[in-house]
């Protein structure tokens, strides 16, 4: 789907894509951090859920 998105703005705007392929990479390295920073908290998450719901899980086991 991309590649097709980067098509057919190469046939209407090619300047505009190439910018966008040069660009890509240093978008990619800026938001790296931000991606990384999420799986963290989405892991502090999951394991707060887990404390939390461990008593209802042993209650419901015996």
């Amino acid at each position: 789907m991309k590649l097709l998105l980067f098509l057919i703005l190469l046939v209407f705007c090619w300047p505009l894509a190439l910018v966008a392929l040069i660009a890509y990479p240093f978008v990619w390295l800026l938001t790296l951090p931000f991606r990384l920073v999420g799986v963290a908290v989405d892991g502090v998450f999951e394991l707060l859920r887990a404390i939390l719901t461990l008593p209802a899980r042993i209650l419901r086991a015996i």
